[in-house]
């Protein structure tokens, strides 16, 4: 299993013994406006979710959504990772901190060190990324780790796709 460290930051792939903080990140308002309501509601939800969701995919591809610690503290401040979702041709960058966290350089910060490990240990040559239409955050990150706008997909709901050549 992978693990990613910066100045900051201690980023590994989630396990279920982190499923109290998964499920209060996935029930965070913003999660719910900028990704989505993915109906996980108790402990023993968010821990199938993690079991089915990052670790299934860590196993079978060798990557996923790493969960993101205060490497002083160890304390939990959000996701960054790898996903290969079957709409996308390519593996795409996601990520979601808890909104104390923000504009703090923190998801910039994991964000370029997961960008690095896809180039440098995963050998990748290309990475997708989208967004919701009106999450300008999201969006100026992406454009600050040299992500290009492609186009805007109709899937659930309207995205913005960006892709990086490595």
């Amino acid at each position: 299993m992978p693990h990613i460290t910066t100045a900051r930051l201690s980023l590994s792939t989630i396990s279920i013994d982190d499923a109290t903080f998964y499920l209060q990140l996935l029930n965070e308002p913003s999660w719910h406006q900028f990704i989505g309501d993915r109906g996980i509601r108790t402990l023993e939800e968010a821990k199938t979710a993690i079991s089915n969701g990052p670790i299934e995919m860590q196993n079978r591809l060798g990557f996923s959504l790493y969960i993101v610690k205060l490497s002083d503290t160890g304390t939990p401040i959000g996701l960054c990772g790898l996903l290969k979702r079957d709409y996308l041709e390519d593996v795409d960058l996601g990520y979601a901190f808890l909104p104390q966290y923000w504009g703090q350089g923190f998801a910039h910060e994991a964000a370029s060190a997961v960008v690095k490990y896809a180039k440098d240990e995963l050998k990748m040559t290309r990475l997708l990324a989208t967004t919701d239409l009106d999450n300008e955050a999201s969006m100026q990150l992406l454009i600050k780790l040299d992500f290009t706008l492609i186009k805007t997909l109709s899937l659930h709901k309207e995205l913005k796709l960006f892709s990086l050549n490595l």
